[in-house]
């Protein structure tokens, strides 16, 4: 199957294990559809839609990503080794057992996220929004989080050790879940962190 030309839009349809790699997307929106085990590494896309598509297996591998929106998508066991994503939304999506490193994100929209027990370790994630993401176990050791927005994210069991937090939004951060050992703070999160485990701050 070839791949959709630009301004088209695909509703409800089956494109498992179809073969795009290196193909490049523009305007393209799919709806509801299926790319399970669909092999689409270094495939390029500019400002294209996918919601509420399903990716599970799909080889990503070096795709660049370029002002898309992957809107309440599933991506089970994807591979984005090496993905690249400028300009992004990705609210709302899920990304259960995923490889997500190396990974390039910039100006990205992760809000709603469900990131559970993924490995970003190293990974720059200065500027990004996270906000009410799930990152439940996720793996943050050594991350840039600077200017980051958390609030409201789900830390319980997330490691942070050696990552940078300075600057980021932190409202409704469960401090009291977090293990700061290591992790670059400012000012202001240490003192929310320090009444969060019940000291008096004058």
């Amino acid at each position: 199957m070839e791949p959709p030309e630009p301004g088209s839009v695909w509703e409800d349809e089956d494109l498992a294990r179809v073969d795009w790699d290196s193909a490049v997307l523009e305007q393209v929106t799919f709806l509801d559809c299926r790319f399970d085990d669909a092999q689409l590494a270094e495939l390029v896309t500019r400002r294209c839609v996918f919601e509420r598509c399903v990716l599970t297996g799909v080889n990503l591998s070096g795709s660049r990503h370029e002002g898309s929106a992957f809107l309440s998508c599933r991506f089970d066991r994807a591979k984005l080794f090496d993905a690249s994503w400028t300009g992004c939304k990705l609210t709302g999506s899920q990304f259960p057992n995923v490889t997500m490193r190396p990974m390039t994100s910039v100006e990205s929209d992760w809000s709603y996220a469900s990131l559970r027990g993924a490995d970003l370790s190293g990974v720059d994630l200065s500027g990004q929004r996270l906000a009410e993401a799930d990152l439940t176990d996720a793996d943050l050791r050594e991350s840039d989080l600077r200017q980051a927005d958390l609030r409201h994210a789900r830390v319980q069991t997330t490691q942070l050790r050696g990552a940078d937090l300075r600057g980021a939004l932190t409202e409704g951060l469960n401090w009291q879940a977090l293990d700061l050992t290591g992790v670059r703070v400012d000012l202001g999160q240490a003192v929310q962190f320090t009444v969060a485990h019940g000291a008096l701050v004058d």
